[in-house]
């Protein structure tokens, strides 16, 4: 789905999550080719030959980053409740979903503690940018599966080298199956958010 189209869908859902007329949605989606900025200052200095690829100015945090073919972009807009009231807490359980994700597919990934996102071997599998608004989270995670990180060198992802970006298949032998990464992030997210739908009215 192009980018624009689930940025629209993701504020309308957000729009009935905060007036309670929707309960907290995961939305799963791989996009056509875009470049994303964040709110960081200066972030549009890291675009550097982008081409024919579109770039869109969002709302979440952070800096530019690609989405495309091949990668796994997931966005909760979660109602946060009692201890959920914490961007930082949510973003931790949305690395923890990638990190778990990886270990799935024998991938040993981890934190880095000065980036956010998931790591493997000092290379970033999973870029991580969220928005929040009356306390109802959007935008979210990307997992690079098996995406094309050519797109990655048009740009400096979150200020960084491009050549500190990684998927799933350029550290496995093969391409893992795009349904069982899915399935396996969709089951590690219920995990980390269980509390989160404990608590939820």
């Amino acid at each position: 789905m192009p980018y624009t189209e689930a940025w629209a869908i993701q504020r309308q859902v957000q729009e009935a999550v905060i007036a309670k007329e929707a309960e907290s949605t995961l939305l799963m989606v791989e996009h056509d080719p875009v470049y994303t900025l964040g709110r960081r200052r200066n972030a549009a200095e890291n675009l550097i030959d982008v081409g024919q690829v579109p770039v869109v100015e969002v709302e979440r945090g952070g800096d530019v980053t690609f989405h495309g073919p091949g990668q796994l972009v997931v966005y909760p807009i979660l109602r946060l409740e009692e201890s959920w009231k914490d961007l930082h807490r949510v973003m931790r359980a949305l690395e923890e979903a990638a990190i778990q994700t990886c270990s799935d597919f024998g991938i040993q990934a981890g934190r880095d503690d000065r980036n956010t996102g998931a790591w493997v071997n000092g290379k970033k599998i999973c870029a991580i940018g969220i928005g929040c608004r009356k306390w109802v989270t959007w935008h979210g995670m990307a997992l690079n599966v098996c995406t094309d990180l050519s797109f990655f060198q048009r740009i400096q992802p979150c200020g960084m080298n491009a050549d500190l970006v990684t998927s799933m298949a350029q550290v496995l032998p093969a391409a893992p199956s795009w349904n069982r990464v899915q399935t396996q992030l969709l089951l590690r997210l219920q995990e980390v958010f269980h509390d989160l739908q404990e608590n939820s009215p």
